[in-house]
């Protein structure tokens, strides 16, 4: 049963809602935006822990599992990614900051060295939106039902 004041009406209770949901819209903009880390928190004190002649299992131990690996020659690398944003309530994401931490390895799986790269020292790449011809047109649904008839 709703509730009503004594008069009957629901005025009141409708201006409490009203009051209410202009003193929200009133907050600070920064509650529309929220501040996350994607991929791994790459703490500095995990940095320094690795040092030249650990092996890969002492390395994983102490930063995890990779996210991506890389293996050339007789060498291999691991590579951490931790990426900073900010993401609007409308969905709008904005990077703040990439750390990419590389571990490099020789042939008997033992650190060689390790490099922290960021955002500067990335390239930008231009993907390629041409798509390949199928054969036959490129209809769609709709045109293939009336075509039919």
């Amino acid at each position: 049963m709703p509730l009503r004041t004594a008069s009957g009406s629901f005025a009141p209770l409708a201006a409490a809602a009203l009051l209410a949901m202009t003193l929200a819209a009133c907050t600070s903009s920064n509650s529309l935006i929220t501040k996350r880390t994607q991929g791994y928190e790459i703490s500095d004190s995990a940095m320094a822990q690795i040092r030249p002649g650990q092996s890969q299992q002492l390395v994983t131990l102490v930063l995890g599992s990779p996210q991506s690996t890389n293996t050339f020659g007789d060498q291999s690398a691991f590579y951490y990614v931790e990426t900073k944003v900010r993401q609007t309530a409308f969905g709008m994401t904005m990077i703040d900051s990439r750390t990419v931490l590389v571990v490099y390895f020789d042939k008997n799986k033992k650190v060689i060295d390790k490099a922290v790269y960021g955002l500067q020292d990335g390239k930008t790449i231009a993907i390629e939106s041409r798509r390949t011809q199928s054969f036959g047109e490129d209809r769609t649904f709709i045109d293939q039902i009336l075509q039919s008839f």
